[in-house]
């Protein structure tokens, strides 16, 4: 069985200093934040942003969990520590799920799927 791709958006607090802030933490993640999602079958993880929204594209191997990576990430404190790092410059788009971050986003399109 293949991997899959995920696409997930979140939101950024409308602040251009703690914006800067956030990239300038993405240039290099900790190591250990970088590790643990490897170890979970995260094979690449891109974000982009455009203004306060960002969008994640995330490529994963087989066998892949978002339970698991959850468990993982509730295990680990150097994780829990940059989740909590973070959530000073995120907040949940209008659509997130209560008590939720990162939102899954529905494919409309493919190309390769057209004739």
């Amino acid at each position: 069985m293949n991997g899959q791709r995920y696409c997930l958006a979140l939101d950024l607090v409308d602040d251009a200093a703690l914006i800067a802030e956030y990239q300038q933490l993405h240039q290099r993640i900790w190591p250990s934040v970088a590790e643990h999602l490897r170890n979970q079958q995260v094979l690449d993880m891109q974000i982009w942003r455009l203004g306060t929204r960002l969008f994640m594209v995330m490529d994963t191997a087989a066998g892949f969990s978002f339970a698991a990576l959850e468990r993982a990430a509730q295990a680990n404190p150097e994780v829990q520590r940059w989740e909590s790092l973070m959530w000073r410059f995120q907040a949940p788009t209008p659509w997130t799920d209560p008590g939720g971050k990162w939102q899954p986003m529905e494919q409309i399109f493919s190309l390769i799927e057209q004739p």
